[in-house]
């Protein structure tokens, strides 16, 4: 039970969306159009409310978990290239810690649960601004 709800949130959290934080000017690098790296979803970073949003605007297999407009809410600060920060997921009322590196065109996410103790890398390349 607890293997098959780890990989659940894993799916989750790294497959539908994931990215994010405070809108502002110093992650404005991040917003835009994002595909996972293993091409099954695509993702819409903008701000929305006090935080950036990362919405699901395409998945490949619409019978799994993930859905379109599905959505993972993100405070993150940071500098130029990463941010740290916390998200959650409204759907499934989870909250992750986060780590993102990125540059124009590509950006590497990192998710954890359980105080740091399991974590995910994701790999996303930019589609469009």
């Amino acid at each position: 039970m607890r293997n098959r709800l780890l990989a659940r949130f894993f799916s989750i959290l790294f497959g539908t969306m994931l990215i994010p934080g405070f809108a502002s000017a110093e992650n404005n690098g991040i917003l835009g159009s994002w595909a996972r790296g293993d091409g099954n979803a695509r993702v819409r970073i903008a701000p929305c409310g006090g935080a950036l949003c990362a919405i699901n605007t395409w998945i490949r297999d619409p019978s799994s978990d993930e859905h379109v407009g599905d959505r993972l809410v993100m405070k993150v600060s940071g500098g130029d290239s990463s941010m740290s920060g916390t998200a959650y997921d409204p759907q499934r009322k989870l909250n992750y810690r986060l780590d993102i590196n990125y540059g124009s065109q590509s950006m590497q996410t990192r998710g954890c649960v359980l105080a740091g103790i399991v974590c995910k890398s994701i790999s996303w390349t930019r589609v469009s601004r």
